[in-house]
């Protein structure tokens, strides 16, 4: 009998999908993507937009063990069921040389004996129109990011990147924080009403809503504050009504993005990675075993027989009352690939106390299966109800009217599960219709309206999709991009935009305004959809996008080689002649240079500062330290002036501000010591601008930073290594492998 030959993205799904299928199978795995366009050649004919694929550097040996492998062998090709995952699956059909008419696809959203077995019973074609949708993309990204890039490396310097999507999302950051600095803040005054220790809001004032225009001055708020102690209230109504409450959809990839970026404070990178883990499956004392659907998805459609199992555990769990109606779907797009479904528990009856007491999960990755788990059965659970008091105070002219409502808790449906509000401290005015109210006092508050607040992870991904701006399974990327290319900061949740953030955005934006335009990039979105539907031909899109592109592309290249662009940002920092500071831009990056004398002065374009109006407002936000570089809690050990951070031809070094009088430098050096000798290792460039490392005591030279710590195989030492992207992981030099971390 033929044997079949199943391949998954990922070692740790072929391992789970092992366990179900019998002896007739071989289970293995491609670790993701096999063939791409070429990494160090743009790869695309501009004439035709036909791409040219190589296989990958580092999947050489994988594609030749795939082609071992297959040999005499029916081929199911079992990758992720989204637009990347078809894609990967034709790029491993033309690599084994698979007829293209062949039935070997097959998709499954989650990962269980009884999908798994009808998955594999039941193949179709490879969907070319997805493949396409998908092609496309990629297509056009990497004539964005090939033909834009080179640009900022020679308006500004080497190293940085621009990217369709991810520019937009820099701009949006880089908007906002200049709204912020340009914001002026105002106080206002509210005024309350003190009735049992609690206050009671004012909400209407002379037959307008009262607000934070309302009362801007102390004479108006001392004026009304006379005139409330002189008049008489009254309870003019007590409006009684039902509120119900509707359960929360189960997850979507951006609610489960922005659920645990607020609920575990973890990043969007962060989600996704446990969440695929939790879907291809994690070593048990059972074995492998998945727990929850596909996690990339914007269907929040519930399989039949998910709904039924969540019905029954409802029912066991808190009554039959508990158990929803009609499940609740989101509206649906044109943009939702409804074949999906919602993220959800693989095995609904696994709850996350079971899982956790029978140690098959544990850590982060009980965390967000508990947080999906009680989502999911949430969504199919009944409202909660609550009784709703509106009372009305108010004096018999209506002048004055104040509002106080109160919610008790009739019946609490799915909040019993997930996000029930506190009780505690309810005010009851039990007053009847007509009384006279009188408070305990009239009391006022002082306030001032505040900026515009800045973007986390989560409302940044809230906004991307609001705007359909990129894909829910591109999000984390983006946002790892922007970090890692030090166009933004964390600081605490907040996505702050860097000095280089901000001219990289203000760049793009002056030469390419439909590139960043956030209309255009969700049209361009839509239009790559329209492939898949087989409405549009893919390359008739890119030809459209590329005659525009290329026109602004020839015309900024030329301005920059020209001379007549040449980036320039005044700043409100004075230099000591009294000069304008003004950063520009040389050989390493940007600088400041004064107006003036023509001083020039170090600048770390990665610390944080607004451009407002086309000025860079550096005397606020950031602290230029030091005439020659940015000042150290440290003093030189040959004068015992304070020691500066610099940038040299060679990167970062250490000097005496009180050069040229001192002429002490060393050498920047990293916090883990040499493996062989234990001394320090300093951080050096070499003429070429590779970042390299020397021990200071032994010479011993390192092109990867050493970690400090061991590989658990051989006993060497380990090292960081930059993966595409500017991702860093663990690696053994010595093994030639990643190293778990």
């Amino acid at each position: 009998m033929q044997k079949t030959l199943v391949i998954v993205e990922s070692p740790a799904k072929a391992k789970t999908i092992a366990r179900y299928l019998g002896k007739g199978y071989e289970v293995t795995s491609s670790k993701g993507h096999v063939r791409d366009l070429p990494e160090s050649e743009f790869g695309i004919d501009l004439k035709t937009f036909e791409p040219s694929y190589e296989i990958l550097k580092n999947k050489k040996k994988v594609v030749s063990e795939l082609k071992r492998m297959a040999k005499g062998k029916k081929i199911l090709l079992a990758s992720d069921m989204d637009r990347e995952g078809e894609a990967i699956a034709w790029h491993l059909s033309k690599i084994l040389n698979l007829p293209e008419d062949d039935k070997n696809r097959v998709v499954f959203s989650e990962i269980t004996e009884k999908v798994i077995k009808e998955a594999v019973k039941a193949p179709r074609r490879i969907d070319i129109n997805k493949v396409n949708a998908q092609v496309a993309r990629r297509v056009l990204d990497r004539i964005v990011g090939y033909k834009l890039s080179p640009l900022l490396w020679k308006a500004m310097k080497r190293g940085l990147s621009a990217g369709r999507v991810q520019s937009v999302a820099l701009k949006f950051i880089a908007d906002l924080e200049s709204k912020r600095a340009a914001f002026k803040p105002h106080k206002y005054y509210k005024i309350f009403l003190k009735f049992k220790g609690k206050k009671i809001p004012l909400t209407e004032l002379e037959g307008k809503r009262f607000n934070n225009k309302s009362i801007t001055s102390i004479e108006k708020k001392d004026r009304i504050i006379e005139e409330l102690s002189k008049t008489k209230l009254y309870v003019m109504d007590h409006k009684r009504r039902t509120s119900s409450r509707k359960p929360p959809l189960p997850f979507i990839t951006s609610t489960l993005q922005q659920a645990s970026i607020n609920e575990l404070g973890w990043s969007a990178a962060k989600t996704m990675k446990i969440a695929q883990q939790l879907y291809e499956g994690v070593e048990t004392p059972e074995g492998t075993m998945a727990f929850i659907t596909y996690m990339r998805t914007d269907s929040t459609r519930i399989s039949a027989e998910a709904k039924e199992k969540a019905k029954t555990l409802i029912k066991e769990r808190f009554g039959e009352e508990f158990v929803g109606g009609t499940h609740r779907t989101k509206k649906t797009s044109k943009k939702v690939q409804d074949a999906h479904e919602a993220i959800r528990p693989t095995y609904p009856e696994k709850t996350p106390e079971f899982v956790g007491k029978s140690n098959l999960l544990s850590g982060d990755h009980l965390k967000l299966y508990k947080l999906i788990w009680n989502r999911f059965m949430a969504s199919q659970m009944a409202p909660a109800e609550y009784d709703v008091v509106e009372t009305k105070i108010a004096d018999e002219n209506g002048k004055f009217v104040f509002k106080h409502t109160r919610e008790e808790l009739r019946f609490a449906g799915f909040e019993i599960l997930y996000f029930r509000k506190s009780e505690k401290d309810v005010l009851e005015i039990s007053l009847p219709v007509g009384a006279e109210f009188t408070p305990e006092k009239v009391l006022w508050e002082e306030d001032e309206t505040t900026p515009p607040a800045r973007f986390t992870e989560a409302s940044l991904v809230k906004e991307l999709e609001k705007k359909g701006i990129g894909r829910p399974s591109t999000y984390a990327t983006i946002i790892s991009t922007l970090l890692e290319r030090k166009y933004v900061v964390k600081k605490k949740r907040e996505l702050v935009p860097t000095i280089l953030g901000n001219i990289v955005a203000d760049f793009l934006n002056k030469g390419f305004p439909e590139i960043i335009d956030e209309k255009f990039t969700a049209n361009m979105e839509a239009r790559l959809d329209e492939i898949e539907k087989s409405n549009r031909e893919w390359k008739e899109i890119i030809r459209e996008f590329y005659l525009n592109f290329a026109q602004d592309l020839s015309r900024i290249t030329e301005a920059i080689r020209s001379g007549k662009i040449k980036l320039f940002y005044p700043t409100d920092k004075q230099c000591h002649c009294g000069g304008e500071m003004n950063i520009t831009f040389g050989r390493y990056g940007g600088y400041l240079k004064c107006s003036s004398c023509g001083k020039n002065e170090t600048l770390n374009m990665e610390l944080t500062a607004p451009l407002v109006n086309g000025k860079i407002l550096l005397a606020e936000h950031v602290k230029v330290k030091g005439e020659n570089g940015e000042l150290l809690d440290e003093k030189c050990p040959e004068c015992g002036a304070p020691l500066v951070m610099r940038n040299g031809k060679f990167g970062q070094f250490i000097a005496c501000s009180a050069y040229p009088n001192c002429k002490y430098t060393r050498n920047v050096t990293i916090d883990v010591p040499c493996p062989d000798c234990g001394g320090k290792i300093a951080k050096l460039r070499s003429k070429k601008g590779k970042s390299y490392f020397k021990c200071t005591s032994c010479g011993k030279l390192f092109w990867n930073e050493p970690s400090g710590e061991i590989c658990p195989s051989c006993g060497q030492g380990l090292v960081y290594l930059a993966k595409k992207g500017g991702k860093k992981v663990l690696y053994c030099e010595n093994c030639k492998k990643e190293a778990k971390e």
